[in-house]
Formats: C-alpha cells, sequence, structure tokens
C-alpha cells in the first residue's frame, strides 16, 4: 500500500530525526578538545555565514550599553558568538559525559546553601537565566547526594519544543542526572502533588523570557531600558510558601562554570509584591553586566514593549 504525502512527510521526519540523533550520539563521545575545534567552525558559520541574528544582537547590544564603543560592543558580539557555539557542542557532550567529569567542569559556590534549606526541609525556587551554559545546570544533583538518597526532587520548568521527536531527544538530555522537567503548564499542579506526598523540591525557573500571551506583566528597569517581565515564578513561589535563590553563573574558562547560589528569601510568601522579581533582574544585570557575552542576545527580549 503506498504512502500518503502526509506520511511520507512523517517517516522522511523520523529518518532525518534519526540522522540527527545518530550524528549527535556519536558527536558527543569526542573528546572536548575536539568538540571545541568543531565550535570554532560553528562560530564562523554563525556568524560570518549564516550571519544569525546578528542585527538583532546588534540591536539589543547598542541599546542595553549606549555608552560603550562600537569597538567595544563588536568584541562582545563576537565572544557572544562563541559562546554560543561552544553551548551547542556543550549540549550535545550531555549524552556521553560521566558524572566525575561534569562535576569537575560545573561548579556551584555556596551549595551549602541549597544543602541547609533542604534539610530543613524548604522546597525552593532557583531563580535562572539563558547564560551559558544553562543546560548544564541540572548537574546540581550532583553535589547533593545525601538530598538526592533521601528522596529530594531537582526539577525544571521547562516549554515543550513543538517537534515532538526533538522534544524527547532534549528531555534525554535535561534528564542526564536524574532531575525531572515539568511542562510550564504543569508546574503548579506537579509541585502541589510533590507537597501532598511530603517531598521536599529544588525547582529552576528560567525566568528572563518575555512574557506569553495571557502572562501576568510588571515593567522594570532592566539594562537601561523599561522591560515587560514575567511574575509567574514569583507568584508560584509566594503562594506555596517556597525558599527563593539566584543562580549567578560565571564563564570561568572554556568548558568551566560556576554558579554561585545567593539566597533571596527563606519563605517567598512573606516578601513583598514584585520583590522577588525586581530583585531578580537587579541580580541578573550584575551578572550580566560582569561579563556581557554570557547572556543570549539574539532573542528579541523586548518584542512586547516598544520604548
Amino acid at each position: 500500500m503506498s504512502l500518503t504525502g502526509e506520511r511520507i512527510g512523517k517517516a522522511m521526519g523520523a529518518v532525518g530525526f534519526g540522522c540527527v540523533s545518530g550524528f549527535a550520539h556519536l558527536t558527543a563521545l569526542l573528546p572536548f578538545w575536539a568538540l571545541y575545534g568543531i565550535a570554532d567552525v560553528i562560530y564562523v558559520l554563525l556568524y560570518y555565514v549564516a550571519r544569525y541574528r546578528r542585527k538583532m544582537v546588534r540591536r539589543n547590544l547598542t541599546a542595553c550599553f549606549p555608552h560603550k564603543s562600537q569597538q567595544e560592543l563588536k568584541a562582545i558580539e563576537r565572544q557572544f558568538y562563541r559562546n554560543f557555539a561552544d553551548y551547542i557542542v556543550e549540549t550535545i557532550k550531555l549524552l556521553h559525559i560521566s558524572d566525575r567529569e561534569i562535576k569537575r567542569r560545573m561548579q556551584f559556590g555556596n551549595i551549602e546553601i541549597l544543602q541547609q534549606l533542604l534539610d530543613r526541609k524548604r522546597s525552593v525556587v532557583a531563580y535562572f537565566a539563558h547564560t551559558f551554559n544553562w543546560e548544564w545546570a541540572p548537574s546540581v544533583t550532583l553535589h547533593c547526594p545525601r538530598q538526592i538518597e533521601r528522596g529530594d526532587v531537582m526539577c525544571q520548568i521547562y516549554r515543550p519544543l513543538r517537534n515532538e521527536r526533538f522534544d524527547k531527544l532534549m528531555l534525554k538530555i535535561r534528564s542526564r542526572f536524574g532531575s525531572v522537567s515539568v511542562p510550564k503548564a504543569l508546574a503548579l499542579r506537579k509541585l502541589l502533588e510533590y507537597r501532598r506526598e511530603g517531598v521536599t523540591t529544588v525547582t529552576g525557573f528560567m525566568s528572563d523570557q518575555k512574557p506569553s500571551h495571557g502572562d501576568a506583566i510588571h515593567i522594570v528597569d532592566f539594562l537601561n531600558r523599561p522591560t515587560a517581565v514575567i511574575t509567574g515564578t514569583e507568584t508560584l513561589a509566594r503562594r506555596m510558601g517556597m525558599a527563593a535563590i539566584y543562580w549567578d553563573t560565571v564563564k570561568l574558562s572554556r568548558g568551566h562554570y560556576r554558579i554561585d547560589i545567593k539566597l533571596m528569601a527563606e519563605d517567598a510568601s512573606k516578601t513583598a509584591e514584585y520583590e522577588l522579581t525586581d530583585r531578580y533582574f537587579k541580580l541578573l544585570e550584575e551578572t550580566i553586566r560582569r561579563n556581557p557575552a554570557i547572556w543570549l542576545w539574539s532573542h528579541n527580549r523586548w518584542k512586547k514593549f516598544k520604548v
């Protein structure tokens, strides 16, 4: 029986995905020095050949750093694309990296803050951002072995990809170290379920995304620009009386990172409205100003609020 055009398209999609997945697994077996050689090629292709979103990146950098010279902005721009290329191969490497290696390359400063909160049975919201390499952050489970062994759960909230096959691949990568990926739409339901079961959780929220349709909007002064921000992380944390921390990413060198944990509130329910959101964006701005090339500049973060 012949396939319909729709079925052929699906079959071709499956074959194409199989090739991409197989190539990714083989690539992940390469040592880091070889992967960074590939990243150097990716950088050239993205920046000089495809010119991937260069106008967007340049526009964002110019608006956020009006006092920097064109030479300084171009240096940040090029380093951003180098970081982005590293991010690609580092994420693929998660398919075949040992616990020992990732623990050596992704460090966590002030981890005792998180450990102590969990020991006191305080569930935690971790405010995070698209700072390179955010895909390595779920390896925090390796730094809390005692808490994980007794049943504490590390989660990350994510937005499912439209392509189901690639979504499953990314879930596999993000769950590499035993964390649980929770769709954004089910976040509150899942965390309430954990609480009813007496499970203490740490949940990472990428809180630097622009508001989606229907989200409550709050305006903050962020990087010299009025910025519409989401408040859902704060709303959930306050409603559930969770502790709140900030994950401050530092890129130590190529392939080596540290996340410094900063306590924002031991009980979010005792904070004023928008206090956590405002505090988060001040901390994130400090992270970005310290190393501007570490943040994801290629997306139109200010699309819904023009100045």
